[in-house]
């Protein structure tokens, strides 16, 4: 029996980069063995067990066999003579084919140190197309390591596009469809996530509301670089500048949905686009199952962020409607993750990214006006019900008044 520290660890490890991943192949042992150790077993059916005392995952080396659709359309089977090799080759990326063993050498059987040196994500072998899971992977860790220089080898490339033109992407559950799409907005360059996607094919599959904007014009005069989709991207460029929360970079990448779908006789005005974007939007966050918390600041960011754009314009009835929608009021969080998005989609535009945006300092000043403001004579008045919040918004809104007639950029 040995134990070797395999993937993302190793691979990491050589490259000097952060890493929070440890994973570990058994190779030579069984099942009861294991048990018999004090493994705990993950499954009844899988040959993956817990070690009780660091969390940590070992699977028995095992070999992989393609037996239906999608990525869950696999056989497996282990034994105590599959050898390390045998379950490397498995694997997706060169680079994710490397094995340490206890004495801190590298096993590496498919040339994934070269592929390192050289920066690039190739695939192990034609095995590559049985799981179409590997596409949305491979955009993953180019999003990744994007920064560092790495480009997605031609031969690659085409199995990816050749995947997608099979049909194979169509049989991804929602919810590891999701969990990609997450952890890829989490990555430091999450554009290129939709970038590779869209390339090989696969963004039209998976989100062809986003898609859509791709070659759509909007006016020169407020986005210099003319296209939406491009615009999609430099803005989710700048939420990944701005924050890690995979919320707000969802909320930034679906924000503009309705231009995908401006009539052609108003082009290349998008009025309306917030509204029209709403339903989209929805949709999206319906088919792949989105968590509540990036679903609700994603729709209020679709349906505000023009507000947010003209908040110094604005009347105060309107503005306290904004504030109260957007709930900034209550919570200072909702109001910083929805200026984040609004910021990052201001600047998200050619000769923009690095320009003030005045709107952030004013919502603030006006919701700390708001939330300091004194109504104990209004609670004290005799008046009840109806009549208070009458009065109160009255109070507000001449609050917001007064502030409007004195604020100073």
């Amino acid at each position: 029996m040995k134990i070797y520290r395999v993937g993302g660890a190793v691979r990491d490890k050589l490259l000097n980069y952060p890493s929070c991943e440890n994973d570990w192949v058994v190779v030579g042992s069984s099942p009861k063995e294991m048990t018999k150790l004090g493994y705990q077993p993950v499954g009844n059916d899988f040959p993956v067990f817990i070690n009780t005392d660091t969390g940590e995952e070992y699977a028995l080396a095992r070999t992989e066999r393609k037996s239906g659709v999608g990525y869950q359309g696999f056989t497996f089977h282990t034994a105590s003579d599959i050898s390390l090799e045998d379950d490397l080759i498995r694997r997706d990326l060169t680079i994710n084919a490397m094995a340490e063993d206890v004495d801190g050498t590298i096993i590496d059987p498919y040339g994934g140190r070269k592929d390192l040196n050289s920066k690039v994500l190739r695939h192990v072998s034609g095995a590559f197309i049985e799981d179409p899971l590997r596409v949305l992977r491979v955009a993953r860790f180019a999003a990744r390591y994007h920064h560092l220089g790495f480009t997605i080898a031609p031969e690659t490339e085409e199995l990816m596009k050749a995947m997608v033109n099979r049909g194979e992407l169509s049989h991804l559950v929602a919810e590891r469809v999701w969990k990609e799409i997450d952890r890829a907005l989490c990555e430091k360059s999450p554009d290129i996530f939709i970038r590779t996607l869209r390339d090989c094919g696969g963004l039209a599959v998976l989100l062809p509301e986003v898609d859509r904007l791709f070659g759509v014009a909007q006016r020169a005069d407020y986005h210099p670089e003319i296209d939406t989709g491009i615009h999609t991207l430099m803005a989710l460029q700048q939420a990944a500048i701005l924050t890690d929360k995979s919320a707000i970079r969802f909320a930034v990448l679906v924000h503009d949905l309705g231009k995908g779908i401006t009539p052609d006789h108003i082009l290349p005005s998008h009025s309306g686009h917030e509204a029209r974007g709403l339903p989209l939007v929805k949709a999206v966050c319906d088919r792949l199952r989105v968590p509540n918390e990036h679903r609700q600041l994603a729709m209020i960011v679709t349906e505000f962020h023009l507000l947010c754009h003209k908040a110094l314009e604005l009347p105060p009835a309107t503005l306290l409607t904004l504030l109260k929608t957007v709930g900034a009021i209550k919570s200072s969080i909702k109001l910083d993750d929805f200026l984040t998005c609004c910021t990052a989609d201001a600047r998200g535009r050619t000769g923009f990214e690095t320009r003030d945006y005045p709107s952030v300092s004013y919502l603030r000043v006006a919701t700390q006006a708001l939330q300091e403001l004194d109504i104990s004579d209004i609670v004290n008045s005799g008046i009840s019900g109806a009549d208070i919040g009458r009065q109160l918004i009255l109070r507000q809104t001449d609050t917001l008044q007064q502030l409007k007639n004195n604020y100073q950029l």
